[in-house]
């Protein structure tokens, strides 16, 4: 005995079948009929097993297996990432604009000159660092090779698009620093053109040049750019927009933000910056960190806010190939059934003449 699970309906569409090959319906031996039918049941199951394989998988996509072709499929990202490296250190040496400064305007930038509270050194580990740990403590416990290649390109194209207009933006407004007075005039004595009354500073050049770069804050939206695309980052892994109300998990992200305001105030205390200097730095970065962060991610309030686009893209593109595959594996079955049923009338049409020529003139006379 034969126990096979088959619905009503999918037996009627395999006799329909054999009806409409062969113009009648092919008495073959129950054994045999009852193989066919549960083969093509276990085969259904199959196929629909492949077309729900492409879901999340754990450790599925990783750096080894796929990180080769992630990389290609971006590499002119990643040539202009180089390009814009370059445009940065250019912006960085050229001598920016030399604004007039009159005696009279000196009475807002005498403030001290003072040491930096949080040093040069230490903006890029607070803007690439610190996102960076936390993108690769990610791909360690998720093992996504797309999310980590992703979350690195929108962060270093945040971090350096940020800089670059932050830098050009600096050189063509080329606005003086609170403390410019002491830069220009390390003595204390100003010295001023007798015709246009313009400064003429005495001090050393390389602090000169820097005490004219006050506008933007370049603390301020480089920190914003990356603490910014950390916080859109978290925002999207632990689901903080799911409408249950965990506000702890909005502590978590407010954290990256407190950190790159807490840098900006600290411009100010250190009389290295106006504060609309650092208001508009800030805004900058976070205005191009979501963007960028967009560009590779969908919004966080979005139901697949925690993975990237290029995932789902390559999700749905695997799904398609699976269902594909299975209508093929699907028709082929079909015509399978088809030439069964025609050997199968082919053998009785034997087995009637070999054991009855009663029949066979009847069905001669009938045109068969």
């Amino acid at each position: 005995m034969f126990s096979v699970k088959l619905s009503v309906l999918h037996i009627f569409i395999i006799l329909w079948r054999y009806y409409t090959s062969t113009g009648q319906i092919c008495f073959v031996h129950p054994r045999k009929f009852l193989v066919t039918v549960s083969e093509w049941t276990r085969s259904i199951g199959r196929r629909k097993t492949k077309v729900r394989m492409p879901e999340i998988q754990l450790g599925a996509h990783t750096v080894r297996s796929h990180g080769v072709k992630v990389a290609r499929t971006h590499m002119h990202d990643w040539i202009i990432l180089l390009l814009l490296i370059v445009i940065e250190v250019i912006l960085n040496v050229i001598e920016p604009f030399h604004r007039f400064v009159g005696e009279d305007m000196m009475t807002d930038l005498k403030y001290p000159m003072k040491d930096n509270t949080v040093p040069f050194w230490a903006v890029p580990m607070l803007a690439i660092m610190l996102p960076l740990f936390v993108i690769l403590v990610y791909y360690f416990i998720r093992k996504d090779v797309y999310d980590l290649h992703h979350a690195i390109l929108g962060l270093l194209f945040s971090v350096l698009i940020t800089g670059v207009i932050t830098d050009a933006i600096k050189d063509a407004v080329g606005r003086p620093r609170p403390d410019f007075f002491w830069r220009c005039f390390p003595d204390g004595k100003g010295v001023f053109d007798p015709v246009t009354k313009d400064v003429m500073c005495t001090g050393i050049k390389s602090v000169i040049k820097e005490g004219h770069k006050s506008f933007p804050s370049g603390h301020t939206s480089w920190s914003f750019a990356g603490l910014g695309f950390l916080a859109l980052y978290l925002s999207g892994k632990i689901r903080v927009f799911d409408r249950q109300g965990h506000v702890a998990k909005l502590c978590i992200i407010f954290l990256p933000l407190l950190i790159a305001a807490l840098v900006g105030i600290s411009r100010v205390d250190d009389y290295w910056h106006h504060w609309q200097d650092v208001f508009a730095g800030g805004l900058l970065g976070l205005t191009v960190s979501s963007f960028c962060y967009l560009q590779f991610f969908p919004a966080p309030y979005e139901v697949d806010g925690w993975g990237p686009h290029a995932y789902f893209q390559m999700l749905a593109e695997s799904r398609n190939v699976n269902q594909s595959n299975g209508l093929n594996v699907q028709q082929a079955e079909l015509e399978s059934v088809y030439v069964d049923s025609q050997h199968c009338r082919e053998l009785s049409r034997v087995n009637t003449h070999d054991s009855s020529p009663i029949l066979e003139g009847t069905n001669g006379r009938m045109g068969y």
